[in-house]
């Protein structure tokens, strides 16, 4: 029986996912993205994509079929490492479960640029990363600021055993030391999904009486809490993270009040570059940190590029923020 790796290559070439832009054979970077559904993969491999285009690099996506799984991402590494690419641009389904695999690719000799989620072993070349606990803890301010400092507040929490959302929520409660009048009513895991923050919201509405602020981990979570809200004929200042385009819709509307910036398409966009450095033998940083960005109604223009996925910044740019 063959194995699935082949049908995922097919899918992404039939996505329009791997592109070839005239660059040698030998420069091609190997992107590798968590899943097929999440909207946050998806816009890593878009940032991907259109930087290779401007830098003239050829780039190809291996990713799960099966949502966040190390065996098949492991497969994956196995069939990339086959076709040697020159660079790997990582982001791994688990921090801890992936270090085997990364460790393969070290053996090769080939560099690794880890993304997103930091790889708890293996040689990393550079890494581009968010810092979710300052992200937690300046989306939480943020609100807590717009609530004048009082007010009854619930978090919806992403999945209880992903280090972003440990950090997050770190972040939101190191906030809440801050503001002393602000008193958290409850906190659950909506698992960065919709469905499980709806039902988190109906059953916090039927609970409490008065909800002033909802703390969300992820902008999927935030809109389901928007639209709960509106449903049920209740208010209340809500916040995300993703910086995606929902959630400048919602703001723009006046539905909702900001996202932190937590941008797939510039973490996709950065990765690339900062691979298509290496192959150049270029200086590349050993870690790009990206500092929290608030989206509000006042700012949101400034980031609309990124928010529509059309331009992608650059090292320089991101190291001055």
């Amino acid at each position: 029986m063959k194995r699935p790796v082949p049908v995922v290559i097919a899918l992404t070439l039939a996505a329009g996912l791997v592109h070839t832009h005239g660059a040698s054979a030998a420069e091609t970077i190997a992107v590798f993205t968590k899943n097929t559904t999440n909207p946050f993969s998806l816009a890593i491999r878009t940032g991907a994509n259109t930087a290779s285009k401007k830098l003239d690099v050829n780039v190809v996506h291996f990713v799960p079929t099966t949502p966040d799984h190390p065996v098949e991402q492991t497969r994956l590494v196995d069939d990339a490492l086959a076709k040697a690419p020159d660079v790997f641009v990582f982001d791994p389904v688990d921090d801890k479960a992936m270090v085997p695999a990364i460790e393969k690719i070290n053996a090769a000799k080939i560099p690794v640029i880890d993304i997103t989620d930091r790889s708890a072993g293996g040689t990393i070349t550079s890494y581009v990363l968010p810092d979710d606990h300052a992200l937690g803890l300046e989306t939480a301010r943020y609100l807590f600021k717009a609530l004048e400092g009082k007010g009854n507040v619930v978090i919806l929490e992403g999945i209880p055993t992903a280090f972003t959302s440990v950090e997050r929520l770190r972040g939101f409660n190191d906030a809440l030391k801050e503001f002393p009048n602000v008193k958290l009513l409850a906190t659950k895991s909506g698992n960065y999904q919709r469905k499980p923050a709806q039902d988190a919201m109906e059953a916090w509405i039927k609970q409490f009486p008065q909800i002033d602020g909802v703390l969300a981990a992820n902008d999927s979570m935030a809109a389901a809490a928007v639209e709960t809200l509106e449903k049920r004929g209740r208010k209340a200042q809500v916040i995300g993270i993703n910086g995606s385009k929902e959630a400048v819709d919602l703001i723009k509307s006046g539905k909702m009040l900001a996202t932190g910036e937590f941008n797939g398409f510039v973490i996709g966009c950065l990765g690339t570059e900062i691979a298509a450095r290496v192959l150049r033998k270029q200086p590349v940083p050993k870690e790009l940190i990206l500092k929290p960005a608030i989206y509000d109604k006042t700012n949101y223009q400034k980031y609309e590029a990124r928010v529509e996925m059309k331009e992608c910044p650059t090292v320089e740019e991101e190291a001055k923020n």
